[in-house]
């Protein structure tokens, strides 16, 4: 535990400015987002654990407002793209162009969209596989390959990506492999009836107030470094590994996932929710990681690498449904 302390002690700066922060977060957030704090509050554990995150609701649910806001708060360069059935690759990442110049005609990189801090991918499954495909490299390697040139993207770096329910007209399911880059699906649900009559008095009575940075890039890249040095106890790390294998069927799997699930969780799973819950832990003003913090997390982190098949949607099951099944299955450290 010693070397926890140390940590604490050379660090215990940037972490009482994300505490203190908090508050004051929520406070500019509230000026225009009202109700959808568990949405929130994983946005922030998602940004400051450095990962991606897919929000997930129908339109009109705010999701695009959400995202803009927080970076207007975090002083992060924004920029939105709209995803559409005609939207190529080149439209995202750049494109090379023949450009004059004094010493005669040369091919000149002219950065696409995605070079930016906060990328909002808008309703990103409007659009065909192969331009959703465009995000790979930047997401996971944060950088951009054109004409075998390799551009780095800025840090930090985050694709906030908005999807309509599948199910709606004109979607396209995002590949396995693109939904596992991100670390959180975050659903954006409707709000209770006095939450929405807040809305509406306050969107068509007046202006709304403006938003103040609180913060910029340089803090938020301290914020990432401190919560991966957040201690976790290895039993608790046990805990979330075991969690997303017993999502994946096989002779060892629980008998409600060999019905029901086609495809389960993998190791990326499991690392998404010690990560989340690190930062989880830090913004309660804590620098320890406890078993409560991996199952709140469970939903976000597992709901869009759990695959269900014919039989969950014949029986009525959803994806939550599976996962609360999970937590009750797997039992986690009796400490927290």
């Amino acid at each position: 535990m010693s070397g926890a302390v140390e940590v604490y002690e050379s660090d215990k700066q940037a972490v009482a400015k994300l505490r203190e922060g908090r508050a004051r977060i929520e406070r500019e957030l509230g000026k225009v987002i009202i109700g959808q704090k568990e949405a929130t509050q994983q946005l922030l554990i998602s940004l400051f654990a450095g990962g991606h995150c897919l929000i997930t609701g129908a339109p009109g649910l705010a999701k695009t407002l959400l995202v803009r806001t927080l970076a207007q708060v975090f002083h992060l360069k924004f920029q939105r793209i709209q995803f559409t059935p005609d939207l190529m690759p080149a439209d995202i990442t750049g494109t090379e162009i023949l450009e004059e110049t004094p010493e005669g005609r040369r091919m000149q990189f002219v950065k696409g969209a995605i070079f930016a801090n906060v990328i909002l991918a808008d309703e990103i499954n409007r659009t065909p596989p192969k331009t959703q495909a465009a995000l790979l490299e930047a997401m996971q390697e944060h950088q951009v390959t054109a004409a075998g040139v390799r551009y780095a993207l800025e840090e930090p770096f985050f694709v906030l990506a908005t999807q309509n329910p599948i199910e709606m007209e004109g979607t396209y399911p995002l590949p396995e492999a693109q939904l596992d880059r991100f670390l959180f699906n975050v659903v954006v649900d409707y709000l209770p009836e006095d939450d929405e009559v807040a809305v509406v008095q306050q969107t068509t009575s007046r202006k709304p107030e403006d938003v103040e940075p609180l913060f910029d890039g340089r803090d938020v890249l301290e914020f990432q470094d401190v919560v991966r040095k957040v201690p976790v106890a290895e039993d608790v790390v046990r805990y979330a590994v075991r969690l997303a294998a017993a999502s994946r069927p096989g002779p060892d799997a629980p008998s409600f996932v060999t019905d029901w699930v086609t495809w389960g969780a993998g190791l990326r799973a499991a690392q998404s929710l010690v990560l989340g819950a690190k930062a989880r832990a830090l913004l309660a003003g804590r620098f320890h990681v406890s078993p409560d913090d991996i199952r709140a997390l469970a939903h976000p982190t597992l709901r869009h690498r759990v695959l269900l098949g014919y039989r969950a949607e014949a029986d009525g099951v959803t994806v939550d449904g599976v996962i609360d099944r999970l937590l009750e299955h797997v039992k986690g450290p009796s400490r927290s």
